[in-house]
């Protein structure tokens, strides 16, 4: 038995002697994962078991793991913890069980935004400005958004009961609601211009957003004789890659390239082409883009203009050329990933790089409040459409004519600057004021104007809600708060459409994109509009 002891120990201590000289001579310490992550995990134990100051032991690992992706310099890679994914799982799959409500925290409260058309919710008679007292008997005062969404939400066919305060109601109003399957839509509704325009917005890139396009434009062709199309990708921040080459294959011609990826990985490396001709090949098209129109936005833009397809009216996009793909790791979270840059079919990137930040050079502010900067093309390397256009790469889409938004003057952003230090107080008063705005006027129409008086009014309701108000800066900035006010009254009473047509005496790219498409019955009319456009507005 000694013997067997002996030689056992023999073994060990002879293991460990050519383990440790593998360790040294045979396998590098920087090529020795299983080493790092216990190096990994020694100093986490060391800090939470002994570090000065109480650490959670958690958010430890959450920190080296921010660490991992400061160091990659890449914005848009990132873990998604398996509580948030059904949210993203959501916007790019447009689907999910509950009663299509759109929520939000006012004053300490869990306020119905909106409910979304045709849904339980909105059949029910549930309201914009209502209030949960209660879900399923429990009381909503304490709860924040995401655990009364996570109570609304359920298996389609099931019930929710809820009480809900209403302006003007003295005692909460009993609900029973059935949830059914939700469709969000990313084309909310079509609408018909003048001069036989028809006009289609695309809020996101997600599973069938092609045939929700194809549905509306169709109605707007048939039923209304709509000859060319305003596609507006404006503050469209992108989505699914696929849709966005689903959406680009309605309007190209069978096999003509959409998009390249290229990554480290050889399945990140492939060209995209349409699969089925044109659908619309004789619809002369205007792509409207902005700052906030992002990758697969661009993609559409990108492959629309590479092929004269479109021609893109408004300001640089955002310049997001990069593919994300997700990662199922252990425990339900994901890991989204940058594996690939993508290309238009010209070869042109536009990718900006997020270490050179945003020019600021003769940069305003539009009226709605996003970044207007000038159309400088100088630094943007030059390629040429498939027909011979110049078009430009680099940091964003260059359209095809620059239109600048009606901006704010230097001392009207410096005053909104001061309105806004009050941000979160200022947008519920917007909300609030709307919601009984439209109860106090139900002979409302779209195109109102709101008066110096109504402004005045939503002043006081303003400073009820915060103790700082800046007067001053309330009185310089009335032409961009007269613009929200009107907006949020239009969202609360006849929804997107009703915003779109309130706002459109404000909206010079569309008017320009309007202007362009007048009398035009043909793509290469069109292209040959733009650059006469373009030329005209040179000094």
């Amino acid at each position: 038995m000694r013997r067997n002891t002996l030689t056992a120990v023999a073994v060990v201590a002879s293991a460990v002697v050519v383990a440790g000289w593998l360790l040294q001579e045979g396998v590098g310490r920087t090529d020795n994962a299983y080493l790092r992550v216990r190096v990994l995990q020694e100093v986490i134990d060391r800090v939470e078991s002994s570090f000065v100051e109480e650490v959670e032991y958690d958010r430890l690992h959450e920190s080296a793991i921010d660490g991992l992706f400061r160091d990659l310099g890449d914005p848009h890679s990132s873990l998604i913890p398996a509580s948030s994914y059904e949210n993203l799982r959501i916007r790019t799959e447009g689907e999910y069980g509950g009663i299509g409500l759109e929520v939000a925290d006012r004053n300490g409260w869990v306020t119905v935004v909106s409910p979304i058309p045709n849904t339980p919710g909105a059949r029910a008679g549930i309201r914009s400005g209502d209030q949960f007292f209660e879900i399923e008997g429990v009381p909503a005062d304490t709860m924040v958004t995401d655990q009364a969404v996570e109570m609304l939400r359920g298996r389609p066919g099931t019930e929710v009961s809820v009480r809900m305060i209403r302006p003007g109601v003295d005692e909460p109003i009993p609900f029973t609601i059935e949830r059914a399957e939700i469709q969000l839509r990313a084309v909310p509704f079509g609408v018909m211009l003048e001069h036989g325009i028809g006009y289609v917005p695309l809020q996101t890139f997600q599973a069938g957003s092609e045939r929700e396009i194809t549905t509306v434009l169709d109605s707007l062709r048939e039923a209304e004789g709509a000859r060319s199309l305003i596609l507006d990708l404006r503050g469209n921040p992108g989505g699914l890659l696929d849709a966005g080459i689903a959406v680009s294959d309605l309007f190209l011609d069978v096999d003509l390239s959409i998009v390249e990826t290229r990554g480290r990985a050889s399945g990140q490396n492939e060209t995209y082409s349409a699969k089925k001709p044109d659908t619309y090949p004789n619809l002369p098209i205007v792509v409207l883009v902005d700052r906030g129109s992002a990758s697969a936005s661009e993609i559409v833009a990108g492959a629309l203009q590479d092929h004269d397809r479109a021609v893109i009216v408004g300001q640089r996009t955002f310049g997001k050329g990069s593919v994300q793909t997700l990662y199922r790791l252990t425990g339900g979270d994901v890991l989204r990933l940058t594996t690939a840059r993508w290309y238009t079919p010209v070869g042109r990137s536009i990718h900006r790089d997020s270490q050179r930040g945003v020019e600021t050079d003769g940069q305003s502010f539009g009226i709605s409040g996003e970044l207007v900067t000038p159309g400088d093309v100088s630094e943007h390397p030059e390629f040429s459409s498939m027909g011979g256009r110049i078009l430009y790469g680099g940091g964003g889409i260059t359209p095809d004519l620059f239109v600048v938004s009606e901006t704010l003057s230097a001392e009207e952003t410096e005053a909104v600057g001061r309105v806004f230090r009050q941000a979160s107080a200022f947008n519920i008063a917007l909300f609030n004021y709307a919601v009984s705005y439209i109860h106090d006027h139900p002979e409302l129409e779209v195109g109102y104007t709101l008066s110096d008086e109504d402004l005045d009014m939503f002043f006081e309701t303003l400073r009820e809600s915060t103790a700082e108000v800046d007067e001053a800066a309330f009185i310089a900035g009335a032409r961009f708060i007269r613009y929200h006010l009107e907006r949020e009254i239009a969202l609360q009473a006849w929804g997107d459409s009703g915003v779109f047509e309130q706002s459109r005496k404000y909206d010079e790219e569309l008017a320009s994109a309007v202007e362009l498409l007048r009398g035009i019955s043909t793509q290469d009319d069109l292209i040959e509009a733009v650059e006469q456009a373009r030329q005209s507005r040179k000094p």
